[in-house]
């Protein structure tokens, strides 16, 4: 599904507080569209309605942040998604979409402004009348309008060469993310003085399917940034037979079986995967799971400090103590007394040369 989604032609615009004056500016004549959301990647569902509106109404797409806030107060919006249309023209003021939003609705609406552009034309298939007459005709053997029975014309088949097809590809499996079964590994990896961020999945002995969903979200948004070799900070399993497990949930009060958390042992901050209450389906998809790692990458939305004593300090480095040198004893040796050899005579030098 994702690699058909990305093949999808995005005639979204991308604006934020700098880029929209502009675009508003731009063909001030057009219809234009808005679509307020908190979602950082462009839906299926928002590339079609621009390519069913293309070359009528002009699309946007406007991400909450913190950063954007001006462009939030300009059209009043308070919640997420939220769908503006600007008809363009002498009319200043924007229409907002309070449908659902699925796109036979959103057409309709949009079609206020301008009508969708028409799908292609299926072929016509050129059906022959019967020459056989209808029973009114032979009854009543009057000239009227008749019932006229159609026959499908009978086609020569196919020529059987074709081509020979390439095999199909199938993406690699998604390996599950690394378990951390030990309390020291759980410390090395993330909760150290010097650890960077990362994400833990707290899961009980018993995982349900929304556990079991969260895992498998988590393995295939790191698959996907490893096979774009795209930088990403780590995901984790944390047990329940990890001796950390139940330290941690105490520290930050974590009381849901299943909890997912973020957190950065060098700069002492934690923050929760956003849910109302209890994490559900919905909280742990795909889409979801990567909204949120995108957020915590671009620094967005607030994080709380870890509580003192969950990440150790560093120790002071201690010199070992050198054992103390022990005297050299030097044992006598006795060197038996020898009589000094009497030195011999030199040769009388020779007097032949």
């Amino acid at each position: 599904m994702d690699a058909v989604v990305d093949k999808i032609p995005n005639h979204v615009k991308r604006v934020d507080d700098k880029t929209l004056e502009s675009w508003l500016a731009d063909s001030n004549d057009t219809a234009k569209a808005i679509l307020f959301t908190d979602k950082g990647k462009t839906s299926a569902l928002l590339k079609s309605i621009a390519i069913d509106f293309k070359g009528s109404i002009h699309v946007a797409q406007i991400r909450n942040t913190d950063k954007e806030k001006a462009s939030l107060e300009l059209f009043g919006i308070t919640k997420f998604p939220t769908l503006i249309l600007l008809p363009g023209g002498k009319e200043a003021e924007g229409i907002v979409y309070d449908g659902e939003m699925k796109k036979e609705a959103m057409v309709a609406f949009l079609s206020q402004a301008a009508a969708p552009n028409p799908d292609p034309a299926p072929a016509k298939v050129k059906l022959p009348k019967s020459k056989k007459p209808s029973k009114a005709k032979e009854t009543e053997g009057a000239a009227t309008a008749t019932e006229e029975v159609l026959e499908e014309e009978v086609t020569e088949s196919p020529s059987p060469e074709v081509e020979t097809e390439k095999p199909i590809v199938l993406p690699e499996p998604a390996p599950p993310i690394d378990i951390l079964d030990t309390e020291k590994e759980l410390h090395i990896v993330c909760l150290g003085s010097k650890t960077g961020t990362c994400i833990l999945v707290l899961l009980p002995n018993s995982p349900d399917e929304v556990a079991a969903a969260a895992v498998g979200s988590f393995s295939e948004v790191a698959h996907r940034y490893k096979l774009h070799q795209r930088k990403l900070f780590p995901f984790y399993v944390l047990p329940q037979k990890n001796g950390g497990y139940a330290q941690l949930k105490g520290a930050l009060g974590l009381g849901n079986d299943l909890e997912i958390i973020a957190v950065n042992g060098r700069r002492g901050w934690w923050k929760k995967l956003p849910s109302d209450g209890a994490i559900a389906a919905s909280d742990v998809t795909e889409e979801a799971i990567e909204n949120w790692v995108d957020a915590i990458r671009l620094g967005e939305g607030a994080k709380e400090k870890l509580p003192k004593g969950l990440i150790p300090e560093d120790e002071p480095i201690v010199e070992e103590e050198q054992p103390a040198e022990e005297p050299i004893v030097v044992e006598e040796v006795k060197v038996e007394e020898t009589k000094a050899e009497e030195p011999t005579a030199a040769p009388e030098p020779h007097d032949e040369l």
